[in-house]
């Protein structure tokens, strides 16, 4: 790792030579141990990392781009969470009209002891 960024430092050293016209192309080429054509690709590379470099960024970390993995599944979370609270809200509807039909059942329960009694009573 150390010997790369050593290697890519000697790179753009002598990139910055060609640019500041201290070397030619071809020169700076025969240094780095590679064609005028790569030398170029090298040197385009270089510029367009050192404008990206220099342009201004918001502060903070940068934003990550999900993968397909990850978006899939926080896509199947979502589903899940739908399904859940679809889940409760069944069981508490059903709740509700259980103690509505428990409801109903003792009101008619004390209607149908009622109408005995006065039945009774006559």
């Amino acid at each position: 790792m150390e010997k790369e960024k050593k290697l890519a430092r000697e790179r753009a050293a002598i990139i910055l030579q060609v640019r500041s016209g201290a070397l030619t192309a071809t020169e700076g080429a025969e240094r780095l141990g590679v064609s005028r054509k790569t030398y170029y690709k090298w040197e385009d590379r270089a510029l367009q990392a050192m404008a990206l470099a220099l342009e201004n960024h918001a502060p903070g970390r940068p934003a990550v781009l999900p993968d397909a993995q990850k978006e899939e599944l926080q896509s199947q979370v979502r589903d899940l969470e739908k399904r859940l609270y679809l889940a409760e809200k069944t069981i508490e509807v059903k709740d509700l009209l259980s103690a509505y039909d428990l409801y109903e059942a003792k009101k008619n329960e004390k209607k149908k002891r009622k109408d005995e009694k006065r039945r009774s009573g006559k």
